[in-house]
């Protein structure tokens, strides 16, 4: 007798539907261009969200092909900070708002701009 162990798939980052929405949006504006998604040191926690048009990958980044519109690159040296992070579009008030529903984060700064993970 054998015993298996399950690991259910691990995504390094998700998109909500209003993600999608919002960036197939803004995409329109900016062709043939992807979506790539970085960290880099900052702020008084350590560490902020970089999002930004491309025109390519990156050759170490991850690419997912969310549908045939949209495509995400990620840089490799934010993988181990953003796994299993979800990418939220939400309004608030009559700001449209990108939320990075981030389960590594242990500490924020009090303006929101850095992170720290454990």
């Amino acid at each position: 007798m054998s015993v298996e162990t399950f690991v259910p798939p691990t995504s390094v980052i998700t998109l909500t539907d209003a993600a999608v929405k919002h960036f197939e949006k803004k995409l329109k504006t900016h062709q043939d261009k992807i979506v790539r998604l970085s960290t880099r040191v900052s702020g008084c926690t350590g560490y902020a969200y970089v999002l930004d048009f491309a025109d390519a990958a990156k050759a170490d980044d991850e690419v997912l092909d969310i549908n045939e519109n949209l495509t995400v690159a990620i840089s490799k040296d934010a993988l181990p900070l953003l796994k299993n992070t979800e990418i939220d579009y939400v309004m608030e008030g009559v700001n449209g708002v990108i939320k990075y529903n981030n389960p590594n984060v242990v500490d924020e700064c009090g303006c929101g701009e850095s992170f720290n993970i454990s």
